[in-house]
């Protein structure tokens, strides 16, 4: 008999949450391409530039995709 506790590998599997999370991964890298792009189409930037820019990119995406 229940005590009302319950192991959570009883539960059924359900793919939702494994799911969001790889959407938002791929939002995220989707993201990132774009931007570099943008900045190696739009700027004559240096390599170096491009790579800090699109560092601080991530980090914004990171804050605002939860």
């Amino acid at each position: 008999m229940s005590d009302g506790n319950f192991n959570r590998n009883l539960l059924p599997y359900t793919p939702y949450q494994s799911g969001m999370k790889a959407g938002k991964a791929m939002a995220r890298m989707k993201a990132l391409e774009a931007f570099k792009t943008y900045l190696q189409s739009k700027e004559n930037l240096e390599p170096e530039v491009i790579e800090k820019e699109c560092s601080k990119f991530k980090k914004l995406l990171e804050k605002t995709i939860i």
